[in-house]
């Protein structure tokens, strides 16, 4: 016995399959001028590796890269907060370090602090921007 829709949509209403295309189209992701540091092994180089600055409520680590586009990770730790406010200040920085010009030749680690989650934007920026500097 083949099954059937129970309710077919109408001929010329999309079904839920196409809208929800539709609807995808619309929001596509911003492209970053970075890749994102993936696993824990980079994670762990460069905290042993880098050179760290601290910048109001964020650290930044630099350290030495390899050719291909600068690699940007960020961490929040508990101390930030729980789950919901780790994410947004995960989020915040990764959009701050998109407006900051970064060297091709380094590897970036960006540690947020208590303040990321609800420190103005712009303040966020000016940190990052700042730390992203000294570390040049």
């Amino acid at each position: 016995m083949a099954s059937a829709a129970a309710c077919a949509p109408a001929p010329d209403e999309p079904c839920s399959n196409a809208a929800g295309a539709r609807a995808a189209a619309v929001s596509r992701p911003r492209k970053r001028p970075f890749s994102s540091l993936r696993g824990r092994a980079d994670f762990l180089r460069m905290r042993r590796e880098g050179i760290r600055r601290r910048v109001g409520g964020v650290t930044v680590v630099a350290a030495a890269g390899g050719p291909r586009s600068p690699l940007v990770g960020v961490l929040a730790g508990k101390a930030v907060g729980r789950a919901v406010r780790r994410n947004r200040a995960k989020r915040r920085l990764r959009e701050a370090m998109a407006r900051v010009p970064l060297r091709g030749d380094r590897d970036y680690l960006v540690i947020a602090g208590e303040a990321v989650p609800t420190a103005p934007f712009g303040t966020l920026v000016d940190w990052v921007t700042t730390a992203v500097e000294e570390l040049s």
